[in-house]
């Protein structure tokens, strides 16, 4: 069984946000992890870039499958996770403790247009 955490929110698309204040730590989900298997490249968008709720800002590969990320909010981007342009098996063991991108939130009513743990966990039982 796939690993879900309380307090964030999760988008259909297997991305979760961890919002602190005014920013977001976006990442994809332990289940979405678990279904690409060994991960050997995350392409994430730059510092400064925008990102739009729904829309993609980037992609994960694995040796078995690439897989576009879908921005769970929107905003700008304040930091990117360079960790895993080194070593982005860092998402295997521990989704999210490695997250991708930080965001400054644009609007965070947002935020309820997405998945509690608890909704999240029966998307994936599914």
């Amino acid at each position: 069984m796939a690993k879900v955490i309380e307090g964030l929110f999760y988008a259909e698309s297997h991305e979760y946000v961890k919002v602190e204040g005014d920013f977001g730590y976006v990442g994809i989900t332990d289940y979405a992890q678990e279904q690409l298997g060994s991960v050997v490249y995350v392409d994430a968008p730059e510092v400064d870039d925008e990102v739009t709720q729904g829309e993609e800002f980037g992609a994960v590969e694995s040796v078995k499958a690439a897989s576009d990320l879908m921005s769970p909010v929107s905003g700008t981007v304040v930091e990117v996770n360079e960790e895993l342009a080194d070593s982005p098996e860092k998402i295997n063991e521990d989704a999210y403790a490695n997250w991708i991108i930080k965001v400054q939130l644009s609007d965070k009513s947002e935020l309820d247009n997405l998945m509690d743990a608890a909704a999240y966990t029966e998307l994936c039982g599914e």
